[in-house]
């Protein structure tokens, strides 16, 4: 078992410290919060052990899971790895592209393993379809949230919207040619509200929004691609695959056949994936456990992380 410390105690740590203590992967040894009376408060409510400082916490774990707010996940993870740490680093990776880019090349340096808490990774609704994607050539993708406090000192684009960025690099193989974008700030200092057409050097493109000031909240993605059409809900963890194929020679007379103007015929069917239900959270933890002892790289690397921030960050500077 791999010996596991969480950094950062608040609403997201307490669910990494409830789940790392439930793996049979890892041994939850403590956790460190710079709120001392928050610090207590979780540790008289589950038990956990308090560390007293980072540096003692790094030093008792093998893994160390970094659950703070952004601005202090670069320093958090350098110094785990300069301790040849194993670091799972919540998303966005950190605050700049400069400093992800210095952990990426510290973990090949010291050796160790990265991961980056792209959570929806691990959405069953998306991992029953993502061997189905296949070149997508038109991307649409919604993230609505009521508004929450919490998060917005922070770009909705770093909050909400990369989350579907990840997605995207992830199905996409090809490099970003260009982006448009805009954001409007409404209740917060940042914006609150965004849109992005990202167009990609093979002709594909994708069209992002993401608020934080919805009425309600949806999390859908559709994909489109050569003679089908994919939709992940990811919320209601649903997916959908249209597939349309050649006529049979007997097609059934219930069956759903359309013809263009050239007089091809294609007939619709549908599927409706069995979604395995899940952890998403613990999933992407014990992923990353079995990257480090099978010496693989982690489904979310740090340089997917870094390419994730990359992009994101492009569509801030286009606002």
């Amino acid at each position: 078992m791999l010996k596991a410390g969480v950094l950062g105690a608040g609403h997201l740590g307490k669910i990494h410290l409830k789940l790392l203590n439930q793996s049979s992967k890892y041994e939850l040894v403590g956790f460190y919060d710079p709120i001392k009376e928050n610090a207590l408060k979780v540790a008289k409510e589950f038990g956990y052990k308090i560390f007293d400082t980072v540096e003692e916490l790094i030093d008792a774990v093998d893994v160390i899971d970094i659950v703070t707010p952004t601005l202090n996940h670069f320093n958090c993870a350098k110094s785990a790895i300069k301790k040849g740490k194993h670091i799972f680093i919540e998303k966005p990776i950190t605050k700049t592209v400069a400093e992800a880019e210095e952990l990426r090349n510290l973990v090949k340096t010291h050796n160790v393993r990265g991961q980056v808490g792209h959570v929806e990774r691990f959405n069953p609704a998306f991992t029953a379809v993502k061997d189905k994607i296949e070149s997508p050539m038109f991307i649409e993708c919604h993230r609505l949230a009521e508004f929450n406090p919490r998060g917005t000192d922070v770009p909705v684009v770093l909050d909400l919207m990369i989350h579907d960025i990840d997605i995207i690099l992830s199905v996409v193989n090809s490099k970003v040619k260009k982006i448009n974008a805009s954001g409007v700030s409404v209740i917060s200092e940042t914006p609150d509200i965004a849109n992005a057409r990202i167009e990609f050097e093979n002709g594909c493109v994708a069209n992002l929004t993401a608020s934080r000031i919805s009425m309600k909240n949806m999390r859908k993605s559709r994909f489109f691609q050569k003679d089908a059409y994919i939709s992940v809900d990811f919320l209601d963890k649903k997916s959908e695959v249209v597939k349309m194929k050649d006529v049979p020679k007997n097609p059934d007379e219930f069956a759903m056949i359309l013809q263009n103007a050239e007089g091809v015929k294609k007939q619709i069917y549908f599927e409706n994936p069995k979604i395995e239900q899940n952890n998403a959270i613990l999933d992407e933890l014990e992923s990353f456990a079995d990257a480090i002892n099978n010496n693989t790289t982690p489904i979310v690397s740090l340089y997917q992380g870094t390419e994730a921030l990359r992009v994101a960050q492009q569509i801030i500077d286009n606002f």
